[in-house]
């Protein structure tokens, strides 16, 4: 956080791996890296990133066998979405964390 601006920007802010019961993104204050919700939130994102590498593996290994068919491609594509989506959500928490994310 720079003493140029208002504290608790976006970018001052953890984007945690999980939504509020409306949908809403949910944040984690500065200074609370190492409290009860950091925790669980790294506990989470760590395991979807191994998930993300291991659909990524699958997906190539479907993409390179010729005989694979409409259904095989439609599964590998819909689990890729599903990995990218939330692997992005990491990232994009990371890099506003970083200062290298423009937040959209």
């Amino acid at each position: 956080m720079t003493q140029d601006r208002e504290p608790l920007f976006e970018e001052d802010l953890r984007l945690l791996p999980w939504t509020s019961e409306t949908g809403k993104p949910c944040y984690l204050a500065p200074g609370a890296e190492d409290g009860m919700v950091s925790a669980p939130a790294d506990g989470i994102e760590n395991p979807h990133l191994a998930e993300a590498a291991r659909v990524l593996q699958e997906c190539e290994a479907i993409l390179a066998d010729p005989a694979a068919g409409a259904l095989a491609l439609r599964l590998a594509l819909t689990a890729s979405s599903r990995a990218q989506r939330g692997t992005l959500r990491i990232a994009r928490g990371r890099g506003l964390r970083l200062g290298v994310c423009d937040g959209e």
